[in-house]
């Protein structure tokens, strides 16, 4: 089980600002963001502009195979405007 965190407007379309997902071991970004998609699918709207933080290091959406512990905490960080 992980912690998956929404920001922003990741949380806005998820409707919810956390919650613990059960997931593979040993899964890429890209298999990840599938399974968030399929619990909240309007998140599927930002995907070409979200990054992930896994234990607040930033991520890309990708191959890139990810090796998760339970209580591990994935934060999904759409872009964020302002200054």
């Amino acid at each position: 089980q992980v912690s998956v965190l929404y920001f922003a407007r990741s949380a806005e379309l998820a409707g919810l600002r956390a919650e613990t997902l059960c997931v593979p071991r040993r899964v890429t970004a890209l298999q990840l963001w599938d399974e968030i998609v399929k619990r909240h699918p309007r998140l599927a709207t930002i995907r070409d502009q979200v990054v992930f933080a896994v234990r607040q290091e930033y991520v890309l959406l990708g191959d890139q195979q990810l090796v998760l512990h339970p209580g591990d905490e994935v934060a999904i960080i759409p872009p964020i405007s302002g200054g």
